[in-house]
């Protein structure tokens, strides 16, 4: 038995499935995860002294690197400092003033712990700032395990099959209305139909949770006008795409070039440099709402935690054009070889692009994806196959096939031509795959 599998038979002992978040558990793909012990640069290093190439990178926050020297040293110095002080530091206004220089329309800026937490917040918010209760979200969009917006959520969700969520209650579900992503037309019939009484449109910004989705041309533009025009605000979800997708997120790629700003925006991952941390921000006037200047409550213990605030400033302070640039050639290069390998081994499938990020999807060339029905009805079963080829080449992909890829600024070509070399079999593998 290896050491992997003793530890995980230990982690089922004390935690529901093993694991702390379902992905992790390998349920879509079936196997042992392997439990990660050390990691630096590009690569992991697992309980068993095995080393894999890393197209994960914390699902995103390992933008520079693993370990990265410079900040490491932010955080040791941080922690010299202390790991809690329940006031007021410096460095929360650097990191949000951080944000603000890259983000169009970001005025104010509230720091939180989690993805789920700012979103939560930023939904709270815009039923504050409006007077009204329903909101909007996209089946297929994962913004969270808030109970309102669980329902047709894809990551997670979509691997395990789930719709939505025991726990979650009627009356709940009922003030979310969930619309097919890419539809104009019933996006109108639903403001049509409900417009006084919609707060908000939420949306990620380029959707990376049922595999990566692009928007259609204008449609996140288009979604800014129908708001605005009935008086409702966009909450641009960039948790996984912020400062990700590119050195503004996917707004960079789309709004920047649009003329367009969100009303609200919600960021993770990559902000916490590794660590847990999370921010909503917008619009003055609306975060003005927020306690304490207005009447919509939100507070946390740990919101602005000082080593958190230190590992993110080191990150966007190093996360330069260049690095971008690098971020940009190596995933271009990794989706080249993808394409390659599978058109040898007369494998059918479509790569999804958002920013540095992509995703594949199986049996979807005719038409590719762009909604959760399109990601629903690939050939999933042939992921696990290809997954478990690439995972014992010493590749680690992310344990599910609606989940997005990511490459780091520490992915060298070395690393990149371990990944090539082991994708022809790899393809082989899903090609003889069977449903």
């Amino acid at each position: 038995m290896s050491n992997s599998e003793k530890l995980f038979a230990e982690a089922r002992e004390v935690m529901p499935g093993g694991v702390n978040s379902p992905v992790r558990a390998f349920g879509s793909v079936g196997g042992v995860p392997p439990f990660m012990v050390g990691a630096k640069g590009a690569y992991l290093r697992d309980a068993d002294g095995k080393e894999y190439v890393d197209l994960v990178c914390s699902w995103g926050p390992a933008l520079l690197g693993h370990a990265h020297p410079e900040i490491q040293a932010a955080v040791h110095a941080a922690v010299d400092r202390g790991l809690s002080f329940g006031a007021s530091t410096p460095d929360e206004a650097k990191l949000g003033a951080l944000i603000k220089s890259r983000m169009g329309g970001v005025d104010r800026v509230r720091m939180v712990s989690t993805g789920t937490e700012a979103t939560m917040t930023a939904v709270r918010l815009a039923r504050g700032y409006t007077g009204r209760d329903l909101v909007i979200k996209f089946s297929g969009c994962y913004h969270g395990h808030l109970d309102g917006l669980l329902a047709d959520a894809g990551s997670g969700v979509a691997t395990l099959a789930l719709p939505g969520s025991a726990g979650v209650t009627a009356a709940t579900a009922a003030e979310t209305l969930v619309l097919p992503y890419n539809d104009r037309s019933a996006i109108e019939a639903a403001f049509a139909e409900h417009g006084a009484n919609i707060a908000a449109v939420i949306t990620e910004s380029a959707p990376c949770n049922m595999g990566v989705v692009v928007p259609g041309d204008g449609f996140n533009k288009f979604l800014k006008e129908t708001t605005a025009k009935h008086g409702a605000l966009l909450i641009l979800d960039e948790v996984l795409t912020g400062f990700r997708a590119s050195s503004s997120g996917y707004w960079g790629l789309t709004g920047k070039e649009e003329g367009w700003n969100a009303d609200l925006y919600t960021f993770g991952k990559v902000i916490g440099g590794g660590l847990p941390t999370a921010a909503l921000g917008g619009r003055a006037e609306v975060m003005d709402y927020l306690a304490p200047l207005g009447p919509v409550y939100q507070a946390g213990t740990l919101s602005g935690n000082p080593v958190a605030m230190a590992a993110g400033i080191a990150q966007l302070t190093h996360a330069t054009e260049d690095v971008y640039a690098h971020l940009t050639k190596q995933s271009e290069a990794l989706q080249t070889a993808i394409t390659e390998s599978f058109n040898a081994a007369g494998l059918d499938h479509s790569i999804q692009r958002a920013g540095t990020l992509f995703s594949v999807a199986f049996g979807t060339s005719e038409k590719g994806v762009h909604n959760y029905a399109d990601a629903q009805g690939q050939e999933a079963f042939r992921y696990a196959p290809f997954f478990h080829s690439m995972l014992d080449s010493g590749i680690y992909l992310p344990p599910s096939v609606f989940e997005a890829w990511f490459v780091s600024a520490a992915h060298d070509d070395a690393a990149m031509e371990k990944i090539f070399a082991a994708l022809p079999a790899a393809a082989q593998a899903a090609a003889a795959a069977t449903a």
